[in-house]
């Protein structure tokens, strides 16, 4: 599965551990192990050391559980995110404990364990760590040990590799039961160094901090070698019966079916898309066995409550390049995927199961292309996508060594539909306003365009910043990227003047979050001229960009939201002088103009479509407008009489309100029209300009 120059390193730094606590040297032993993604998953996995502390009410020391809390990733977790319990209190649960029947009732006890106030909540994976009798526990999901874990003879397997250094359990749901298993292994195999649970993972546990993060890596690395040596000359996944499209095409075919099937699963709320198409990924999609194993389903339970029990594999032949007649079938698709999985909820349902959940696939696998995964955002997407490739490495594996068994169908809903798993759903918080919503921001790296990219990822959206000026944009999108995460933003250069520009730009918003639901066209130029000296270049500059420009990225807009049919919202950021005429600017005036009566056009053909189109007005926005420097400014400042540093407050005063105009307030309109706010609003004008009666709308 890895070559031996792949082999995981000690990546523990002596120097930089002596000094720290037994506490300290769990963090820095769980983010050293969640940083490769070959020892476990995002989110996947744990770790807990136990350490004598001093109790804060008797003074004595007592010893604590320090084990990663519910929901935490350990790869970047911090000490606040360690859950904390009394070792005694967790040993006097077993005096409480009524069977496995009644097993879930134990978490609802864990609180009453907890050591100092810590809020953290501890996850169902408490027992499981604190019963093992050693000091340093691991509990990783590494793809080489699942896939010895899902094989149809994983005990066998595991002994062949490891003998008796590592144990094996069979399947039993993460709870306070396994807990007791853990301990009673350790107990009657006391040389032990860890054990591998079947469909599931691995344990492994010393007394030393150090010396558990090494073992830990030593099992993985000696799984890793074990299955290069396995695989070595044998077909994989039953050969290759697809050959791969070349990479833009890969692309080509992404961004045509990832609006139609956004559109699809999108009913209930909008979902992001992410597009994997690396080695791993192709090497699947493209092989003889792939539907037979996919339909298998996944075995590791972090993989299937991430990427539900199966995908879905789209009907489409590279070698015939027959998309249109694949997007023709994908409704049906679509709907029969549905109905499976309501079915599969009905057969495997309890009298207490928790409601039927979204039925739609979040996985599609696409022979010849790669792999498209939907969920509520763009880091779950993507995140999705990564357990699915983790999932297809397990498959790889025990499939060429073993026969490769996915987790039995009850036992795989009976923890979808924990009612524990519920719970913690129902803790999570509610959705932003624009949560699952993508935006394109045409001028993304002006002032406007930046102010209202900034207000949507606020609320959640997903933004692709268009612009010309590349270090804007790179800059504009560092400090965005960096304020809400790099998933949540994307740039592409694009002149609105070229459609060929504005149509790649349109097939990368749709590939990398799955198609667009608002458009905030705001690209901008200016100019002031008397009209005997504007010349036609001058005005042809400004039609182009401001009328042409406008149009061609609604043109492509409108297609895309047809394609997903679920609405969209599209925002002119058009100007005061489109309705009020002002000195020495008729090519300005008359393309501003030419903007607001092409959105009545839009609104008027978009409507049955549920696209809205709408338009804000601004004026005099000067701070951070790239319109507003140079020889525009110097223009304007002399058409009125006055120097670059009086023109802000003359527009102020001139102002019914006596207000400056500042882009956040543009963005704030924008950020209405595009809300469920402005849902019933489609061709109307908002006027930002402080006040100005000849811009009233009559």
């Amino acid at each position: 599965m890895n070559t031996a120059s792949a082999r995981l390193q000690s990546k523990w730094d002596e120097a930089k551990a002596k000094d720290m606590s037994e506490a300290e040297k769990l963090l820095y032993r769980s983010n050293l192990l969640g940083s490769d993604k070959r020892i476990t998953n995002y989110g996947g996995g744990n770790t807990s050391a136990k350490v004598m502390e001093r109790d804060p009410l008797s003074g004595d020391m007592v010893e604590v559980l320090w084990v990663k809390g519910s929901g935490g990733d350990v790869g970047s977790i911090k000490m606040d995110g360690f859950a904390t319990l009394y070792m005694p209190k967790l040993e006097a649960l077993k005096g409480l404990y009524r069977g496995v029947e009644f097993e879930d009732e134990m978490v609802g006890y864990l609180p009453h364990c907890t050591f100092n106030l810590n809020p953290r909540a501890a996850s169902i994976d408490t027992p499981l760590h604190a019963y093992v009798p050693k000091k340093h526990v691991d509990h990783m999901h590494p793809d080489a040990i699942i896939a010895i874990a899902a094989s149809k003879n994983s005990k066998e397997l595991t002994q062949e590799i490891f003998g008796d250094e590592i144990g094996w359990l069979p399947w039993k749901k993460p709870g306070y039961e396994l807990g007791l298993w853990l301990e009673d292994f350790c107990k009657k195999n006391p040389d032990a160094k860890g054990v591998v649970l079947e469909s599931h993972g691995l344990f492994t546990w010393a007394d030393d901090a150090k010396e558990c993060y090494e073992l830990t890596l030593e099992i993985i690395n000696k799984a890793m070698g074990w299955f290069e040596e396995q695989t070595a000359g044998k077909a994989i996944f039953g050969g290759a019966k697809h050959e791969s499209l070349a990479p833009d095409a890969r692309r080509a075919v992404a961004a045509r079916l990832m609006p139609a099937i956004r559109g699809m699963v999108s009913g209930k709320q909008h979902m992001v898309g992410h597009f994997t198409d690396n080695d791993a990924v192709l090497e699947f999609v493209n092989s003889n066995r792939m539907e037979e194993l996919a339909a298998l389903g996944t075995s590791c339970p972090d993989h299937f409550l991430r990427t539900k029990i199966r995908p879905l594999v789209v009907a489409f032949d590279p070698a015939k390049g027959n998309l249109d007649a694949v997007l023709e079938g994908l409704p049906q698709q679509v709907a029969e995927y549905r109905d499976d999985y309501a079915a599969y909820y009905e057969r495997c349902k309890h009298d207490d199961s928790p409601a039927l959940r979204d039925p739609n696939a979040v996985v599609y696998l696409i022979p010849g292309v790669g792999m498209l995964t939907f969920a509520k955002n763009k880091a779950t997407a993507r995140i999705s996508g990564e357990f699915y490739v983790n999932a297809i490495n397990v498959m790889r594996g025990a499939s060429t060594v073993s026969e490769y068994v996915g987790l039995p169908e009850q036992e795989a809903f009976d923890i979808e539909y924990w009612l524990l798993e519920e719970a913690k759903l129902q803790r999570m918080p509610k959705p932003k306003s624009l949560a699952g919503r993508v935006a394109l921001v045409t001028g993304g790296a002006g002032g406007i365009g930046a102010a209202t990219a900034q207000r949507y990822l606020t609320e959640g959206a997903c933004v692709m910043l268009a612009d010309i000026d590349t270090d804007a944009l790179a800059k504009t999108r560092d400090q965005l990227a960096g304020a809400f995460g790099a998933d949540m933003v994307r740039t592409v250069e694009m002149n609105v003047t070229s459609e060929d520009a504005v149509t790649a730009a349109y097939a990368d918003i749709a590939v990398e979050f799955g198609g667009v639901d608002i458009l905030v066209s705001n690209a901008g130029i200016a100019s002031s001229a008397p009209v005997e000296d504007t010349t036609l270049d001058l005005w042809n500059k400004n039609m182009s960009i401001l009328s042409t420009g406008y149009f061609l990225v609604s043109r492509e807009a409108f297609k895309v939201m047809r394609a997903q049919d679920i609405g969209g919202s599209i925002i002119f950021v058009a100007s005061k002088n489109g309705l009020a005429a002002s000195p020495n600017a008729s090519a300005y005036c008359t393309a501003k103009a030419s903007e607001i009566h092409l959105a009545r056009c839009l609104a008027l053909e978009g409507a049955e479509a549920g696209i809205r189109v709408n338009v804000v007005n601004p004026d005099a926005v000067l701070r951070g407008s790239k319109i507003w420097s140079g020889e525009w400014l110097d223009q304007r400042a002399s058409t009125y009489g006055t120097d670059k540093e009086g023109l802000e407050e003359m527009y102020r005063q001139r102002s019914m309100l006596k207000r400056n105009v500042l882009p956040e307030d543009i963005a704030e309109a924008a950020y209405f029209f595009a809300s469920e706010q402005s849902a019933k609003s489609t061709g109307n004008i908002i006027n930002v300009d402080a006040g100005n009666v000849q811009a009233f709308t009559r």
